[in-house]
C-alpha cells in the first residue's frame, strides 16, 4: 500500500512539473524550450529547497546522526517531488540534449539515489539532506542564466550572483558535504548500496568545484585586467587634462 502511494506521488509530480512547463510555454510563447525548462528548474529549486530545509531543521530526524533510519512520511513526500522533477528534466535534456555527460550522470546518480532510498524505505533524512544542498545553489544558476539572456549579466548584480553561488557551493556542497559524506561512510545503519551512491555523489560535487573554481579564477582575472586597463585609462585623461589646463 505504501508503495503503490509513493509510486502515485511520483508520478502526479511528474505531470505537474509537466503541466508547469506547458503552461510557461503558453505565458511565454516567444520565448525559447530552454527558458520555460528553467523556469521549472528555478521553480522546483526553490520550492525543494524550502521543503527539505523543512525535513532536515524542523521534522527530522537529524541526518549527521540519524543517517540509514526509516523515512517519514514527508521525507518520502520530498523525495518524490523531487524524483518526478528529475524525470521531467532528464527527460527534457534527452530531447533537447543541452546537456554534458557530467550534468547527465548527476541526473542519473540523483534519481538512482532517491529511487534507492523510497524503495528500501532508509535513509530518507541524509537523502533530503544532500537535495537540500545540491538544489541550493540551483536558483542562483538559473538567475544568472536569465541574467545574461536579458542582457543584465555583465553588472554588480551578476557579479554578486556569482559571488554568492560560488561561496554557497563551496561552504554548503563541499563543506557541510564532506561532514555528511564522513557521517554516512561511519554510520552502520546505512547500506553499502547508499554508501556507494554517497562516494559518486560526493565524487560529481568535486567535479563541480574544481570547474567552479576555474570559473571563479578566470573572472577574477579578467575584472582585475579591466579594472587596470580603467584605471590607466582615467590616468591618461587625468594627464591630458592636467597638460591642456597648463597650456591654456
Amino acid at each position: 500500500m505504501q508503495t503503490a502511494m509513493t509510486v502515485l506521488e511520483v508520478i502526479c509530480s511528474l505531470i505537474g512539473w509537466l503541466c508547469l512547463y506547458l503552461l510557461f510555454c503558453w505565458a511565454f510563447s516567444k520565448r525559447g524550450p530552454e527558458w520555460n525548462c528553467r523556469l521549472v528548474t528555478f521553480t522546483h529549486g526553490v520550492l525543494i529547497v524550502l521543503l527539505t530545509a523543512y525535513v532536515v531543521f524542523v521534522d527530522g530526524p537529524w541526518p549527521f546522526t540519524h543517517a540509514g533510519t526509516e523515512n517519514t512520511e514527508l521525507q518520502t513526500l520530498a523525495l518524490a517531488v523531487c524524483l518526478g522533477y528529475f524525470f521531467f528534466d532528464l527527460g527534457w535534456c534527452v530531447c533537447y540534449r543541452t546537456e554534458g555527460p557530467v550534468m547527465m550522470a548527476h541526473h542519473a546518480a540523483s534519481i538512482l539515489g532517491i529511487l534507492l532510498a523510497l524503495s528500501m524505505g532508509v535513509s530518507g533524512c541524509e537523502t533530503c539532506c544532500v537535495i537540500f544542498g545540491s538544489e541550493i545553489t540551483n536558483p542562483l544558476l538559473q538567475t544568472r542564466w536569465f541574467l545574461r539572456q536579458l542582457g543584465l549579466y555583465d553588472s554588480l548584480l551578476g557579479d554578486a550572483v556569482d559571488l554568492l553561488f560560488i561561496l554557497l557551493f563551496a561552504f554548503v556542497r563541499v563543506g557541510v558535504g564532506t561532514v555528511m559524506f564522513y557521517c554516512e561512510l561511519t554510520s552502520s545503519r546505512t547500506s553499502l548500496i547508499m554508501k556507494l551512491g554517497g562516494v559518486v555523489m560526493y565524487g560529481l560535487a568535486w567535479v563541480f568545484m574544481v570547474d567552479i573554481a576555474r570559473f571563479g579564477y578566470k573572472k577574477s582575472r579578467a575584472k582585475y585586467r579591466k579594472w587596470k586597463e580603467n584605471h590607466k585609462c582615467q590616468e591618461e585623461s587625468a594627464k591630458k587634462l592636467i597638460g591642456f589646463s597648463e597650456n591654456s
